[in-house]
């Protein structure tokens, strides 16, 4: 079955469109962008159009379109953080055996799967099977696509150097028929070996009626159903730009309606709002509930300061990050017995002084 549609980004379609249709696209991408934001759904739409072989590009009817939408086109070669294999030393047909049973899921699901947990990783055992396959002329058709999800998570590991190298090797002089597209929703924490070598492009949020327009998709809201029985209203809102955030579970979406609350009270002239949105974070037993708070504010915030850089408004910028300044202080007073009320109090004064 084919993974549901890409919705959003037109703009960075059409940019990146126009790169293949005069020939310009670079070999080595990396799209960045907040997590949730569909960069790997939007490197699977372009290794599509790049795969394709039919009249117009990314015809939907074609062998190719179809293999790509169903994740079984042997050109197109996708890895992202997984749990370490048993094997401490697997060989590159074990490492590919393992991709290709999670990426049967990833199809079986549609195309619809939650942020992998923190221990899982990309590998030094998949980068030497990625340079492996790389090296392989193309099995279908003309060209071959390496999608590296979560490229951020690559992890490091001793006596490792000589896959590092060829890796960099690869993303600086791919083979010409190859195209590399690196995703990160922290750029910041990729080796800056790796990001001199890639054309960076920016993944912004998805508009509020692109979200209503995944939502309204019968696969996606079936699969919704599952994890939360959220209205769509509340989903839009939860969602804040992000729709993959949903995918993980009521207790992200909670915490990021929970923040959104904060900004909300913050930059609104009633005092009482405020008060409400501050009395909100006392429940009992809270502490956790509101530290995964502050973590989504930290992330709502950061994403608005990257909003104003790129539309050059500094101002902006500077304040959306004393704001994550304030927010990562709170954080401290967080862990420790200090009441979330009195915390979110302080807060939202400070961030309304801030924001403005």
């Amino acid at each position: 079955m084919a993974i549901v549609d890409l919705y959003g980004h037109g703009a960075v379609r059409d940019r990146l469109a126009d790169s293949i249709a005069t020939g310009t696209l670079p070999a080595s991408l990396l799209l960045h962008g907040a997590p949730g934001t569909g960069k790997q759904r939007l490197a699977l739409w372009l290794a599509q159009r790049l795969l394709c072989t039919g009249p117009d590009p990314a015809c939907e009817t074609c062998t190719a379109c179809r293999y790509v939408r169903a994740i079984v086109h042997p050109d197109l070669h996708w890895v992202f953080p997984r749990p370490r294999l048993k094997d401490s030393s697997p060989d590159p047909e074990e490492v590919k055996q393992d991709y290709a049973e999670a990426i049967a899921e990833r199809a079986a699901a549609r195309g619809l799967y939650a942020a992998p947990s923190g221990s899982e990783g990309i590998f030094v055992s998949t980068v030497r099977s990625l340079v492996q396959r790389a090296s392989m002329s193309p099995a279908m058709g003309s060209r071959k696509v390496f999608i590296v999800g979560d490229a951020d998570r690559m992890v490091a590991q001793e006596g490792a150097d000589q896959a590092a190298n060829a890796f960099l090797k690869l993303l600086e002089e791919p083979p010409a028929d190859t195209t590399i597209i690196l995703t990160s929703s922290e750029p910041g924490a990729l080796l800056p070996t790796i990001r001199s070598r890639v054309v960076a492009v920016r993944v912004p949020l998805v508009p509020d009626a692109d979200v209503r327009a995944f939502l309204a998709d019968p696969v996606v809201a079936a699969t919704l159903d599952k994890v939360s029985k959220a209205g769509a209203a509340e989903r839009v809102r939860a969602a804040a730009g992000a729709p993959g955030r949903l995918l993980s579970g009521d207790d992200d979406a909670r915490a990021t309606i929970s923040a959104r609350k904060i900004i909300d009270a913050a930059l609104s002239p009633r005092r009482s709002n405020r008060y409400l949105a501050a009395m909100g974070q006392g429940a009992a037993n809270a502490r956790g509930t509101f530290s995964d708070t502050l973590d989504a504010l930290v992330t709502l915030l950061a994403e608005r300061a990257r909003d104003a850089i790129h539309r050059g408004d500094d101002r902006a910028a500077r304040s959306a990050s004393g704001a994550v300044e304030s927010v990562l202080r709170a954080k401290t007073f967080a862990s420790g017995n200090v009441s979330p009320q009195v915390i979110a109090a302080r807060l939202i004064r400070q961030l309304s002084t801030t924001l403005r």
